[in-house]
């Protein structure tokens, strides 16, 4: 059994996105990489700010705190649901929701003082045209910041997952390992200089966070926020109980007292127009 890939595969069609448990899958990592994410990106008040993929609004929301009362924070996503999301979080007259796909974006040229791409960029089929046009509607010598996961073995809350689902989906292993394709920070560097970007750097950031059980890491899964979740719920019951065996075990070597301490390394690159 296997699912059908798709942009904004948050949830299954037609379903609403669970916030909650999309934060606690995903949103209890990512938002430890976002204040760098915007130190990089040199938000000043009154600002213009593009987040692309902006998924349940964390980026947007911490965003929107430096723009202040006279800037402008755009919220762009493939995905009506997570802009939902998004919505029900910010109620700011600041905040702008605009369904659009990362690689067409629907703005003028120069329409905005820095753009955002908070764990959205490897998702994209071309990742190249998609920070052509970040570039695009980038105003000259303001600048754009992506955040991407690193490589498995350093992001093991998702890649003991990912190997896990890739040994009972083997057909669908590609897919399941997308989180991971801007992990090399040559290839990352390369795709920001052939956008157009100038003064480009990449950097390794590192993060750790707690979780209380095995059961409260898992709970999210089930619910199925985000794309490997959703492969897991595809499975039938027995494979279902065997990834989670799986997994599982893998995670007994960060368990101490019950509890699961990982550390996770995201890149963060970052080029000026």
């Amino acid at each position: 059994m296997g699912v059908t890939w798709g942009p904004g595969f948050h949830a299954a069609p037609g379903q609403p996105v669970d916030s909650s448990a999309y934060d606690q899958y995903i949103g209890r990592w990512s938002r430890l990489f976002v204040p760098a994410l915007l130190t990089a990106a040199k938000i000043s008040e009154g600002d213009r700010v593009l987040d692309v993929a902006t998924g349940t609004g964390v980026a947007a929301q911490m965003a929107l705190r430096q723009v202040g009362n006279t800037g402008l924070v755009v919220g762009v996503d493939i995905s009506p649901a997570m802009l939902q999301m998004a919505c029900s979080r910010l109620s700011s007259r600041q905040f702008l929701p605009v369904v659009s796909d990362a690689q067409t974006l629907v703005f003028p040229n120069a329409s905005f003082d820095a753009v955002l791409c908070q764990l959205g960029l490897m998702f994209l089929s071309d990742p190249a045209r998609g920070l052509a046009e970040f570039r695009r509607v980038l105003r000259t010598n303001r600048h754009a910041a992506v955040c991407v996961i690193s490589s498995p073995d350093r992001a093991p809350m998702w890649g003991i997952l990912a190997e896990a689902l890739g040994r009972h989906l083997p057909d669908q292993r590609r897919e399941l390992q997308r989180s991971f394709s801007l992990a090399d920070v040559a290839q990352l560097e390369a795709l920001l200089v052939a956008a157009g970007f100038r003064e480009v750097r990449v950097t390794r950031e590192t993060r750790e966070s707690t979780v209380e059980s095995f059961d409260e890491y898992w709970a999210p899964i089930e619910t199925g926020p985000g794309q490997m979740p959703q492969a897991y719920r595809a499975l039938p019951e027995s494979g279902r109980r065997a990834v989670r065996k799986e997994v599982q075990a893998c995670m007994s070597q960060f368990e101490l007292n019950g509890r699961l301490t990982m550390s996770v390394e995201m890149l963060i690159g970052v080029g000026r127009a």
